[in-house]
């Protein structure tokens, strides 16, 4: 559809001859290209204006006019977008995202990352509808979880005003100061915020030394909170492994986070000093345990004495003989563990699986002896050897071993077998 504008002669520019040049010739997909480019141009924007025919696709995703006093541009959500976009006819919002050219439709279209109510009314109703979903899953009164004694270290996900911060360190110095405290600082209002502030709470959570989180930011109006009221953040807290604290806004600003949260503070320093525990009270603390342990024991000890002084002297000696038979059978037991004699016989069958053991070695070694022996005897009567030497064995047509010069007659074929190879011979003559 593209922009569009009630019919003005004077918004228009005059074709005029005398200041005309030669038009330059483009083909339609080079002239798309340098509109696409211009286009793209413009960049990442935020635009204020009101919905006007809303429509939601089988696909998830959302188009929209959104329209000025004078102008006007066609919208479209993506369906991964959907959900952190209100879209509602006749209703004033805020889109942020970036301006496309597309040629295959010839259209500029705007695409939204986000699309968010302008006005009390329009944010009322959103933040209703986001709280009756939250409800409708029990996440609204779930159990809320108990804030640890002594985190181990404590995570706090703010924004990069450093007011924030030097607030939460302040107090830190105060109570305790060098508590290990993690700070993680993202964009907290406008475009992205939400995202940017579950990205800050999942990386903290990655930690497996982190034992408490804290959402903190300063005042501001109610469109300026509205990150803080995202359904998809306010369910990363739900799920949260460790319990999550808010410190959002002043005591009249209620985003929805504050709802889900397992505990509510009214500022950045309040809730760092429900979170960072105070040296001086723990170190009280113990001393005032230590003094009890005391008393306990010394109430412990004169008690003892007091059944010891009462108790009849026969029975306080059978008694006596049952507690040293007790701890003579275990000195007895201790005793045996220690026996000299014991460990001589432990000794001794480790020495024998030893002498055990060294006898295989020698037998094993003995043999492995004979059967170098045997190989070089092996070796030396292997007839390849005396091949090697210039002999050479005679065989018969039979195949048999020629061993007397009688055993043969003139013209008789025999093979003679070398180192390598063999020959085949005619007997010309015969002697001995």
């Amino acid at each position: 559809m593209g922009f569009h504008a009630p019919y003005d002669d004077t918004a228009m520019t005059l074709f005029d001859p005398a200041v005309a040049t030669e038009p330059r010739p483009v083909s339609l997909v080079k002239l798309s290209g340098e509109l696409a480019r211009a286009v793209a141009g413009v960049g990442r924007v935020s635009v204020e204006g009101e919905v006007v025919r809303p429509q939601l696709r089988p696909s998830g995703r959302v188009f929209f006019t959104l329209k000025d006093r004078a102008a006007q541009i066609d919208v479209a959500v993506p369906g991964n977008r959907a959900r952190r976009c209100r879209v509602v006819h006749g209703e004033r919002v805020r889109v942020t995202g970036a301006v496309g050219y597309f040629a295959d439709r010839g259209r500029v279209s705007f695409t939204a990352e986000e699309v968010v109510p302008v006005g009390a009314g329009a944010i009322a109703a959103l933040l209703q509808e986001v709280r009756g979903r939250l409800g409708a899953d029990g996440l609204l009164d779930r159990p809320r979880r108990p804030l640890p004694v002594l985190p181990k270290v404590v995570g706090v996900v703010c924004g990069a005003d450093a007011a924030v911060r030097a607030d939460i360190e302040s107090v830190v110095a105060a109570r305790f100061p060098g508590y290990p405290v993690r700070f993680r600082e993202v964009n907290v209002s406008g475009a992205g915020a939400a995202e940017a502030i579950a990205g800050g709470l999942g990386a903290l959570l990655v930690d497996p030394d982190v034992e408490v989180v804290i959402l903190a930011r300063g005042g501001g109006d109610a469109a300026q909170l509205l990150p803080f009221s995202d359904e998809e953040l306010c369910r990363a807290v739900c799920a949260s492994r460790v319990p999550v604290v808010t410190a959002i806004g002043h005591e009249r600003d209620r985003p929805l986070c504050d709802e889900v949260a397992d505990l509510r503070c009214a500022t950045p320093s309040l809730a760092a000093n429900a979170v960072i525990p105070s040296r001086r009270d723990l170190e009280e603390r113990l001393a005032g345990l230590m003094a009890q342990a005391g008393e306990l024991a010394a109430r412990s000890a004169a008690a003892a004495v007091a059944r010891l002084d009462a108790a009849d002297p026969l029975d306080a000696l059978v008694e006596g003989s049952r507690t040293a038979s007790s701890r003579l059978e275990r000195a007895g037991g201790h005793l045996r563990l220690l026996d000299p004699s014991r460990r001589v016989v432990e000794s001794l069958r480790l020495l024998e699986r030893i002498d055990r053991e060294s006898t295989v070695v020698h037998r094993l070694a003995r043999a492995r002896g004979q059967l170098h022996d045997r190989r070089h005897t092996l070796d030396a009567l292997d007839p390849t050897r005396v091949l090697r030497r210039g002999y050479a064995v005679v065989r018969d047509r039979r195949g048999a071993v020629v061993r007397d010069a009688g055993a043969v007659g003139t013209g008789e074929r025999l093979s003679a077998e070398l180192a390598r190879g063999r020959l085949t011979v005619e007997v010309t003559g015969v002697e001995g």
